[in-house]
């Protein structure tokens, strides 16, 4: 056997035993690629309680409103100067690569108003439909939405007096989860950089809900 033929049995030896060795001794990790990179998951989903407030249409929202699709919501005001139109314009823009995906039940963009003094129907409604039409947004007393956003994992404070007409409220960037059982089940916390807004990221949104939604 000349050694051009002896070469080449080895080449191909080591060819087969490189092929075995990727798939069984060392295979792809499949497994970090099926769970979300930047989604906090919570330990449990968490249910969330009875709770009634009003959409940018005027209409009723509770518990069954969240049923049967997934919910990305956010919490903020209309008044709020930097995070919240960002947020919004960010989750705006990729929401017609969300649409897209392959999900049985749809994802919806839920905005609610932690100001109901100045943050009339009418006001949201026009607010809600600057960003996109299909976008919901909705509020109520302090008495509903209080409890509500707590049970999302959020907060929010009103610190100064609301005498004051251009006062500011306090609450969380993160985008909370809701899945399509009315369950929440963990947030996309904001980047905070030095100088930069501390706000969701919607790329890592785009880039974890495929995964997401296929569980």
């Amino acid at each position: 056997m000349n050694q051009r033929i002896i070469v080449g049995i080895v080449a191909f030896v080591a060819l087969c035993a490189g092929i075995v060795g990727a798939l069984y001794i060392a295979p792809p990790s499949i497994e970090s690629e099926s769970e979300p990179k930047y989604f906090q998951t919570y330990p449990e989903p968490r249910a969330i309680a009875p709770f009634t407030l009003t959409t940018h249409t005027g209409q009723p929202f509770d518990t069954s409103s969240l049923e049967g699709q997934w919910s990305l919501v956010f919490v903020g005001y209309t008044f709020c100067p930097d995070i919240c139109p960002t947020t919004m314009a960010e989750l705006n823009g990729i929401y017609p690569e969300l649409q897209a995906l392959n999900s049985v039940e749809p994802i919806r963009v839920v905005f609610v108003s932690v100001d109901p003094k100045r943050d009339s129907v009418e006001r949201l409604s026009e607010y809600v439909s600057y960003f996109n039409e299909e976008f919901i947004a909705v509020t109520g007393e302090h008495k509903a939405l209080f409890p509500f956003v707590r049970n999302l994992g959020m907060m929010y404070a009103i610190a100064e007096s609301t005498d004051n007409p251009n006062y500011l409220v306090d609450h969380s960037a993160s985008v909370v989860l809701i899945d399509p059982k009315a369950r929440v089940v963990g947030r996309f916390k904001p980047k905070r950089e030095p100088g930069k807004l501390s706000i969701s990221d919607s790329q890592q949104i785009l880039a974890d809900m495929p995964i997401i939604i296929s569980k």
